[in-house]
């Protein structure tokens, strides 16, 4: 899978650009500010229909336009297609297939697929647990587009059943009676929506872990193949009967929900365990692991995402946004070995040195809202 175009109207700091891009390698560069990695941004969010860097679309719209346009042909297995997202901030998104309007934009994830690679990367290690959660459903959606769905129905079901929860809390009589009655409905609702993304994870986890090790071997020096593993920690006692088992575990909080106005048991509350060592005696990465453990982690995190998509029959369109800058030469060297194959690689970089010579490819300059293809 490769894109071939790229088409944006009013998206970040572009008013009209397009830029032609081939197989292989090509590199972004510029310096800071310049919009070399509203390019790649633009490429990741048709694979998602979310950015990497901000949480809503808002900010992906140009100052003073009211909507943008990305819009990419794509070629898969020799077939090309045309994608195109209109994003309208405060109001519903539009996608089109090769000029035919969708009737959610949410059927085109999957369509494309990517994974980056940004110095952002950190907080998957780092951050909070919903950085973790993000990362796992993130890669979920893209295997299974369909459970694109079932994450935004999650999201709908907690989000009422919260604001029932804080009702319920301070009602009092027949008042109370009335909600703890549609509470039930919503319990029900998460637990089965709550339970197939539960399913999901875990299974993910387990699809995920032996490519990890690989990965971490490969970026961190003198790292065994073991030295590093992925643990899925629920907020369940996990087994056959996952509904039941989130049905049983919101009984047993009822009163401390109640009193929290919050819900305390599904996927929402899970953590994904990062650990290092060996295997008789692994320590979190957070907290115990160096700089450079945690970097080597991370980028582990996302070639190991890579592998996996690639076992699974496709080839993601690999991004590279400004990593080389954090690395020294040895792990530039070693990470470009190890993405050098894959059908198109996208790197952002603010000096040319700062890329490997076998990822040096088609290289663009970009300045001033221009992007200049550098022969």
């Amino acid at each position: 899978m490769h894109v071939a175009h790229l088409t944006l109207h009013d998206f970040r700091s572009y008013a009209d650009i397009d830029v032609a891009l081939e197989p292989g390698a090509t590199a972004f560069i510029g310096r800071n500010g310049q919009g070399k990695t509203n390019l790649v941004e633009a490429i990741d969010y048709l694979s998602r229909l979310s950015s990497h860097r901000v949480a809503t679309d808002a900010p992906l719209v140009r100052a003073g336009a009211d909507q943008a346009i990305v819009r990419a042909s794509v070629v898969k297995e020799g077939r090309p297609a045309l994608i195109e997202v209109e994003l309208n901030p405060g109001r519903a998104n539009r996608a089109r297939i090769n000029r035919s309007p969708l009737p959610r934009p949410r059927e085109i994830v999957g369509l494309v697929r990517t994974v980056v690679f940004s110095p952002d990367d950190l907080t998957l290690v780092k951050g909070d647990p919903s950085d973790r959660r993000k990362f796992l459903d993130d890669l979920l959606i893209l295997r299974s587009p369909r459970l694109a769905g079932a994450r935004s129905d999650y999201d709908r079901v907690l989000k009422q059943r919260n604001s029932l929860l804080k009702t319920a809390g301070v009602a009092r009589g027949s008042s109370r009676d009335a909600a703890m009655s549609t509470l039930e409905i919503w319990d029900d609702n998460l637990a089965r929506v709550g339970a197939e993304i539960l399913g999901a994870r875990l299974r993910l986890v387990e699809d995920l872990r032996p490519y990890l090790g690989k990965a971490y071997e490969a970026v961190a020096r003198g790292a065994s193949r073991d030295a590093a593993d992925i643990d899925y920690r629920a907020s369940v006692e996990v087994g056959d009967n996952l509904p039941q088992a989130l049905l049983d575990a919101i009984a047993a909080r009822r009163k401390e929900e109640l009193d929290r106005g919050i819900s305390l048991v599904g996927p929402h509350r899970d953590e994904l365990l990062l650990s290092l060592g060996d295997p008789q005696l692994r320590l979190p990465v957070k907290g115990y692991a160096s700089h450079g453990e945690s970097w080597s982690f991370a980028l582990a995190l996302r070639l190991a995402s890579y592998d996996l998509l690639r076992a699974d029959g496709d080839d993601p369109i690999l991004v590279l946004d400004d990593v080389f800058a954090e690395l020294d030469a040895e792990r530039r060297q070693q990470l470009a070995e190890l993405v050098a194959g894959a059908e198109q690689v996208l790197v952002t970089a603010a000096v040319a040195a700062d890329v490997p010579a076998s990822l040096q490819g088609v290289r663009y300059l970009v300045a001033d809202g221009q992007v200049t293809r550098d022969d």
